[in-house]
C-alpha cells in the first residue's frame, strides 16, 4: 500500500473481555467503526500509552491481524514496536508484518531512556528495522525532557532515511517543537509529520504539521477530523471553537498531564459511558478509574449530549 500517512491516526483501545483476553469481535467493530471516517490516514495498534506494555508479542501480532483482517486494505495498519536491541525489534518487525501491518511505529529503547544515545546509534536502529522489513517507519519522538529526545541533526538523518515515511512528534516542549518539525522539514519536505499532543491538540496542530496520531481520537473522531480540518483551512475561529468543545471530554481524560496509562484507563470508561466501547477493561497494573472519577466523566458527557444512559 502507497500511504502518504498525511490526516488524523487513531490509535485503537484494546477492548478486553471480562477474563482480560482481547475481545476480537468489538475490536474488529472499533476498527470498521474508526476506518468509516473521511480523513482518517490509518490505523494503529498496540499504542504507546494503551494496553501494549501487558501484551506478550505474540498478542501484539494477533491484535495487528485483527484490525488488518476487518480493514482489509481500507487504510493502513501501523503496530507499535518497542525492544531494546535492533536483534528484537526486527523479530517484533517481522512478527508485525506476517500479521499484516504495512507500517511500524519505533519507540526508542527503555535504555536509552535510562542511559542516553548517540545519534548514529538511532539512525543505524531504524536503518536496520526498515531494511529488514521493508515496512514504512514513523519514528516515535518522545518528550525534550527525556534522555530519549533526539537532537535536530538525529531527526534529520532520520528524515533522510527511506523507510522512514512519517514522524509522531511529541516533543512537549513548544519551541523545540517548532525546531524539531523545521529540521524534518528541511531534510524531507515530502514526509508527514503529526502530532501526538492529546492534551493540547490546536496548539500543536498550527504548527504548520499534516494531522496527528492520537489514542484521543478513537474516542472522539468527529470532533478531531473537524478540528484538523478547520486549522487545514486557516479557519482559526472555527478551530478555536471546535477546541472548547474538545477541551472539557479532554481535561476528564488528561487533566493537566500527559497521556498515560491511566489516562488511557479514563478514556476506555469515558468511551463505554459515550456507548462507544464496549468494555473499561485494562489489564494490572493499570487499574479502573474511582467512582468519583466515574461521576466526574459522567458529568462531562451529559452536558456535551454524549452520555449513553444505558451504558452509563
Amino acid at each position: 500500500m502507497n500511504a502518504d500517512y498525511k490526516g488524523i491516526i487513531p490509535a485503537l483501545p484494546l477492548p478486553l473481555k471480562p477474563d482480560l483476553t482481547i475481545d476480537e469481535m468489538e475490536l474488529r467493530r472499533v476498527a470498521q467503526w474508526l476506518a468509516g471516517f473521511k480523513g482518517i490516514a490509518a490505523l494503529m495498534t498496540n499504542g504507546h500509552t494503551g494496553d501494549v506494555f501487558s501484551l506478550t508479542t505474540k498478542e501484539r501480532a494477533e491484535v495487528t491481524r485483527i484490525v488488518a483482517d476487518e480493514v482489509k486494505g481500507k487504510v493502513p495498519v501501523i503496530s507499535a514496536v518497542t525492544a531494546e536491541g535492533i536483534t528484537e525489534a526486527v523479530e517484533q518487525a517481522l512478527q508485525q508484518k506476517a500479521a499484516g501491518a504495512t507500517g511500524l511505529d519505533i519507540m526508542p529503547p527503555h535504555h536509552w531512556l535510562r542511559f542516553g544515545m548517540r545519534g548514529e546509534h538511532v539512525v543505524d536502529y531504524f536503518a536496520a528495522i526498515g531494511e529488514a522489513s521493508g515496512l514504512d517507519l514513523a519514528v516515535h519522538v518522545y518528550p525534550s525532557w527525556t534522555r530519549a529526545s533526539y537532537s535536530l541533526e538525529t531527526l534529520a538523518g532520520l528524515a533522510r532515511l527511506k523507510h522512514v515515511k512519517l514522524f509522531k512528534v511529541g516533543t512537549r516542549e513548544m519551541n523545540k517543537y517548532a525546531c524539531d518539525i523545521q529540521a524534518i522539514r528541511e531534510a524531507a519536505p515530502h514526509k508527514a509529520v503529526l502530532t501526538c499532543h492529546d492534551e493540547y491538540l490546536l496548539a500543536s496542530m498550527v504548527q504548520g504539521v499534516d494531522g496527528g496520531l492520537l489514542g484521543f481520537a478513537s474516542f472522539i473522531p468527529e470532533l478531531i477530523l473537524e478540528l484538523a480540518e478547520a486549522v487545514k483551512a486557516g479557519d482559526l475561529k472555527r478551530a478555536m471553537a471546535c477546541q472548547e468543545r474538545i477541551n472539557p471530554l479532554k481535561d476528564i481524560v488528561y487533566g493537566m498531564g500527559e497521556p498515560t496509562g491511566d489516562a488511557h484507563a479514563r478514556m476506555k470508561l469515558a468511551m463505554v459511558m459515550a456507548g462507544r466501547l464496549k468494555s473499561a477493561a485494562v489489564r494490572p497494573p493499570t487499574k479502573q478509574p474511582d467512582e468519583a472519577t466515574r461521576a466526574k466523566i459522567a458529568k462531562v458527557l451529559k452536558a456535551a449530549g454524549m452520555l449513553d444512559q444505558k451504558a452509563a
